[in-house]
């Protein structure tokens, strides 16, 4: 076998993680965890699961949109991140404006793509709407290029309905 193909296959081996993550499993033990309707304990909560739980990750966390057309930092886990960011700005920013979610293959190839971490290679960015109204982003990056597939997207999208479901978003902190 060519070495050029034995290396492609290797590293296909190596980075196929998707296919392994049981989406269900972890959606029925994030609905346990979620033990009380506060925003602040929850999005904790979930930011540590979904960092523990989903292989392949170097940040996980909320943006929350807390004033007009920006995303300000919520609760995470990985290195310091940005902040703030506008709906015009990176994945993010994308997210937030377009009300859609936001898979991205190679984030050097996203426009504006803002680069909080250089190891960063791809990023899904999910909104959580509730009520019709734009609560803030879930924001995950892999260091991996092409990471997140559509099972992926799919999945993590059903752990934020979770959170949506069995969290007072809009609640005032204290």
């Amino acid at each position: 076998m060519p070495a050029l193909f034995y290396d492609s296959a290797i590293e296909i081996i190596m980075n196929d993680t998707r296919s392994t993550t049981d989406y269900g499993m972890l959606k029925r033990q994030l609905s346990a965890l979620l033990d009380t309707r506060d925003w602040v304990t929850n999005t904790s909560q979930m930011t540590a699961f979904i960092f523990q739980q989903i292989p392949d990750l170097n940040w996980a966390g909320f943006y929350i949109q807390r004033e007009e057309r920006v995303l300000r930092l919520g609760p995470f886990q990985g290195q310091p991140a940005c902040n703030p960011i506008g709906f015009e700005e990176g994945v993010c920013g994308a997210a937030a404006r377009t009300r859609q979610t936001q898979r991205v293959e190679d984030v050097h190839a996203f426009p504006g793509h803002i680069a909080c971490d250089a190891a960063s290679r791809s990023e899904l960015v999910i909104p959580l709407i509730s009520h019709d109204r734009l609560w803030g982003v879930l924001d995950l990056d892999s260091p991996l290029a092409g990471r997140f597939a559509s099972e992926d997207q799919e999945g993590i999208e059903a752990l934020c309905q979770v959170l949506i479901e069995q969290t007072d978003l809009f609640e005032p902190i204290g």
